[in-house]
Parts: structure tokens; sequence; C-alpha cells
């Protein structure tokens, strides 16, 4: 029996399967509004055969995106943008939908990634950035403004109302973005954070307030609904974030009840050096398991059926988290499933897909003509 199509429990919520479809930025929106390309890409991906979607890093305050493409959710626009999307994705799959909360910090203010990805410039429709010290991500940037005391709580509720419209919007789990180099991973890195107040110098210190975003995220939104958190277990960087931080930074979110760590790694600086390779990030999500007992997902070049088999079989983490592979395959899970000999959702209209050798790929299915 496959033990990636085995059922997992994530606080309220049971899953089928162990494999969820990664958050994935897709530089569409509109003043932060989804709009048909997310309407054609989420639909997409909820048939995957995944038992969870996520939704892409969705930014909780306009200065807060990463480019002028980002999605958000910070007023009755951008969440009724969401609504149909979500209505549709209800009417077609059962798979559950989660939604990654986040603010790029010091790295908002950027173009595309198919434009250069690098920082626009005020002159050309570029914003002033914040970040916990007035230190740019780049030499050559313009440095972000220090947030000051009322700025840390105007972002720690931005993520409150956030996380109160995505349950308005019916979403079945969160996921704080506090990895890749944005604002909460900021906080924590000693190369980006260099306060000397209450947030800064200590580990302590440096973990304190993605701790007090988390709590209040948590507090907000429903107790039997699983909020995790994605993160990066190393700068890939000497004398910045790594994997013994990393561990008392889940245990202290651990106490607070987080339901999935995403372990992830780097984005914090452009020195990074990162050894890339296929599961290169899977001894993260083991390291955290085998310390913190925290439930795991571990993500990054994870693309064949019997990788992602071995790696949870094994109890190297509990899920797998797919980006790439899923956009170059968006029935990944149907493929994996049918080679691992598990079981998947699929809508009637497409019963009748499975190869002859599949009988069992979406259960017993019966579905005669006329």
């Amino acid at each position: 029996m496959s033990v990636l199509f085995s059922p997992i429990q994530l606080r309220g919520l049971k899953l089928p399967n162990r494999v969820m479809v990664a958050p994935m930025c897709q530089y569409s929106a509109v003043n932060g509004e989804a709009n048909d390309w997310h309407f054609t890409h989420i639909n997409t991906l909820a048939l995957s055969g995944a038992a969870m979607f996520c939704i892409e890093a969705t930014h909780v305050e306009a200065i807060g995106r990463i480019t002028p493409g980002c999605l958000g959710l910070w007023n009755d626009a951008t969440e009724a943008a969401l609504r149909p999307i979500i209505a549709s994705v209800r009417k077609h799959s059962k798979v559950a939908v989660a939604m990654q909360l986040a603010h790029a910090g010091r790295k908002g203010s950027s173009h595309v990634p198919w434009d250069g990805g690098q920082q626009i410039p005020l002159a050309d429709g570029g914003w002033q950035t914040e970040a916990p010290s007035a230190v740019p991500h780049k030499e050559s940037e313009l440095a972000p403004l220090t947030l000051d005391t009322p700025g840390l709580a105007r972002v720690r509720d931005a993520f409150v109302a956030a996380a109160k419209r995505a349950e308005r919007l019916g979403l079945d789990a969160i996921e704080l973005h506090s990895a890749h180099g944005y604002l909460l991973h900021q906080f924590l890195s000693p190369i980006s954070n260099q306060r000397t107040d209450q947030y800064g110098g200590s580990l302590q210190n440096r973990m304190r307030y993605p701790l007090e975003v988390f709590d209040a995220v948590r507090a907000a939104f429903p107790e039997n609904k699983p909020v995790g958190v994605k993160l990066s277990a190393t700068d890939w960087v000497e004398s910045g974030w790594d994997l013994t931080q990393t561990i008392e930074y889940v245990k202290e979110l651990k106490k607070r009840g987080v339901d999935w760590i995403d372990a992830s790694s780097g984005g914090v600086s452009p020195l990074q050096k990162i050894p890339l390779s296929p599961g290169y990030q899977v001894p993260f999500a083991q390291a955290i398991k085998e310390a913190t007992g925290v439930t795991t997902m571990a993500v990054g070049l994870i693309t064949e059926a019997k990788q992602a088999e071995e790696i949870v079989a094994s109890g190297k983490a509990d899920m797998v988290a797919l980006a790439r592979g899923m956009l170059y395959d968006p029935r990944w899970g149907w493929h994996a499933a049918a080679e691992l000999g598990g079981q998947v959702e699929a809508p009637p209209q497409y019963w009748r897909s499975q190869p002859s050798t599949q009988k069992a790929l979406f259960g017993e299915t019966k579905f005669g003509a006329r």
C-alpha cells in the first residue's frame, strides 16, 4: 500500500493523501485582484489529484507585494475577486484549499521575473518598502524604511484581517510565509535584522515578531482549521539563519499549536550558495521532524512518484509539496497514484480517461453510455 496515498489529519482537516500543490506566485493579478488567469490556474490544479491546493503568496497589504502583479487579500475588492474562483473549485473538486499569507518586506517593489525581477525605482512606479532594518536586499537598491512600533502593529493586524477574509472565503487552512527572504524571514535572519530593540539581536528577539504574527493569525482563524508555516531552514550564507536556529523557532511554533512546517531554504541574500539536486531540501524536513515531532512537508525538486513515496514512507517527512512538477504535469497526482497503486478523486466527466490497466485509480467507477 502506498504511504503517499494514505490519509493524514491536520487538526480538523482530514486529507486523503499526502500531496499538496505548493503555493506558486503567478504575478498576474491587477491591483492585487485575481482574474481569469487565476481561475484557470487554480481550477486546473484543483483536479491534480493532490489532497490540498495552496493558493500562491497572497499579500496582506499593497506595499507588501513582491511585484505589482502579486495577489492580495487586503480589501473587499481582492476578497470578492477570489470568491467565484473558490466557488468553482468547490463545485468540481473535493480538494482542500489553503492560502499562503505573505508580506515581501524589503523584497517588494520588484519587476515580475520575466521582466528581470529587479527593484522598480520610485520614479518608474515602484514603492517605498519596509523591513526590520534599513538594509537593502542588494547594495544597489533603495533601502527599506525600518518598521517602527505602529508599523509593526499595522502589518500584524493586516495578517489578521487577511486571515479573517480567508475564513469568509471558506478556505480550509492557512500557511504563513516565513521563508525566501520575505518579511517574517527578514526578522529571523541576522543578515537582514540589525535591530537593537526587543525584535533584534538574540535569537529570542529575532523570533519575537514572527511568533507574534503567528499567534495573532492563529487566534483569528477557526480553532478546528490548521495553520502551518513555510520557513527557510538555512540562508545558505555563513553567519546567517541556519538549521539549529530553525529548530528552536519550530519548537516555539509547536508550543503555539502550529499544524505543519513547510521546510524550504534560502532567499534572504544574493550571496547564497545553494547546492541544487533532487530532493536537496528533504534533510531539513527530516531534521525538523526528528527534533520537534511537528508534521513536516518536504519541498524542492521533488518530481517523481517513487521519490515522493520514499520520502514519506521512510519518515523523512509527513507530506510532499510540488510546484514546478505540477505545472509541468497538472495530473501529477493521478499518474503517481497509478504508479504506486493509490486512488485519487476525479470528476465523473473524466472517469473514462483511466487506462484499462488502472481500473481502481478513481475507485469503483461505473460509466455507461447509450
